[in-house]
């Protein structure tokens, strides 16, 4: 029989619901000074991209590459997704469209990998040659694209015991091993740590088993160390109990590592109260071995979500709790974190944009930073208008730093690719 499971879409619905039942008037958080906020580009769908679920990547010219989880010229119903680049000008440039047919991927969700020969790696969450399996999607793939826009398939999951269905993208070493995550999948269904070596053959480096303390259903991406080790976030597992998520006994989740020989060990385990609960994103690392990142909400009275530090030593420590309105709600998204120590990341919700996201006026998200001196700021508001609105991926930073992201919804209506100037 098989374990029931909660979509993506369904655990950000369910972590909105809760953020909702608990909003409430609260201090407003200041902005921070002398940003510019630009938009790049609003997604039209078929043929262009359409809602951009992945976070993008800036290389050492400036241009900006990316993935939308819809739109472009395949068959799928709004199109099967794309991977996009935009130069420092902003003309737009559809690298690639997923067809979904003859084991091509589609609806790609993830960030991308970039090598110095400018190929681009990165997941689908479905299709592959996995036919309708996984609920009829697809199982995903890895893939790779050339400078010259041809795409290989590297490795289709089967939804077995190799995974299934990768939420976010794949990290890449010296050399040229990719790894990364599925949600589902593996021995126990509870998901993956896997490696894709550069002739396409996967190993599987960790099954989650959800249980006796491990993590579980893990939608984030991971980031790799000088030494070899992978540190990542699971939205489940760890301690085992339905007070996370309502009816289902799934666990808080778990910050991890694993070793490049598949050595796993469960760094935190979330209790769900002012910890927060069921991490979604990827965590930040600095140079001493801290790692930093989200949580997302907890039950009332206690927040809307978090900021934390883990320290080397296996120190937990609050360092911001979000404060709902103004301040941003749901931080479902990862951290990203400059040369100075200064943190940067988005919520899904809050920011007091109005009701044109969702009900009960909990605002459309905020991009913030978190300064090396303890210091929260809003760098934008979302109104879900033009500039777009729910923000479920990560920041990117570049040389010059200046911010890019994408907004899930807004512009003309299939989300948004913008910037922030300091």
């Amino acid at each position: 029989m098989l374990r029931q499971r909660l979509s993506s879409s369904c655990s950000h619905s369910i972590s909105l619901i809760v953020s909702l039942i608990i909003l409430a008037l609260a201090p407003i958080a200041p902005l921070a000074q002398a940003q510019k906020f630009t938009v790049i580009h609003k997604f039209t769908g078929p043929p262009d991209g359409g809602f951009p679920g992945g976070g993008v990547i800036v290389d050492s010219k400036g241009n900006i590459y990316g993935t939308t989880a819809e739109g472009g010229t395949g068959s799928c119903d709004g199109g099967c997704g794309t991977v996009y680049k935009f130069s420092p000008s902003g003309k737009e440039t559809i690298l690639y469209s997923f067809t979904g047919a003859n084991g091509d991927g589609k609806y790609p969700q993830g960030e991308l990998v970039r090598d110095v020969a400018g190929n681009l790696y990165g997941t689908t969450y479905g299709g592959g040659t996995s036919g309708t399996a996984c609920d009829g999607y697809g199982c995903g793939t890895v893939f790779k694209l050339d400078p010259d826009g041809e795409e290989t398939v590297l490795y289709s999951f089967s939804g077995g015991v190799d995974g299934a269905t990768p939420e976010e993208g794949v990290v890449r070493d010296s050399a040229g091993n990719l790894y990364g995550m599925t949600k589902l999948g593996g021995a126990y269904d509870w998901g993956t740590v896997f490696a894709v070596d550069a002739s396409g053959t996967e190993t599987v480096l960790h099954s989650f088993d959800g249980a006796d303390g491990d993590g579980g259903d893990p939608v984030a991406g991971l980031i790799l160390d000088s030494a070899g080790m992978l540190f990542g976030t699971t939205q489940g597992g760890g301690i085992l109990n339905s007070h996370c998520i309502p009816g289902l006994e799934i666990g808080c989740g778990t910050v991890f590592q694993v070793s490049t020989a598949g050595a796993e060990s469960v760094l935190y385990k979330f209790t769900g109260y002012k910890d927060g609960n069921t991490p979604s994103g990827n965590v930040a690392r600095d140079s001493a071995g801290n790692l930093y990142g989200t949580s997302q909400p907890q039950p009332a009275p206690v927040g809307y979500g978090t900021i934390f530090e883990l320290d080397a030593a296996g120190k937990f420590t609050v360092l911001h709790t979000f404060t709902g309105g103004a301040g941003g709600a749901d931080p479902v998204a990862g951290l990203i974190r400059d040369s100075a120590g200064n943190l940067y990341g988005t919520t899904y919700q809050g920011g007091g944009g109005g009701t044109t996201c969702q009900t009960f006026d909990g605002g459309c998200g905020v991009a913030f930073e978190y300064s090396n001196t303890g210091k929260f700021s809003v760098l934008h508001s979302f109104t879900g208008g033009a500039d777009g609105g729910w923000l479920f991926v990560p920041l990117a930073l570049d040389s010059n730093g200046n911010l890019y992201g994408t907004a899930n919804i807004g512009g003309v209506g299939d989300g948004t690719l913008f910037k922030i100037t300091p």
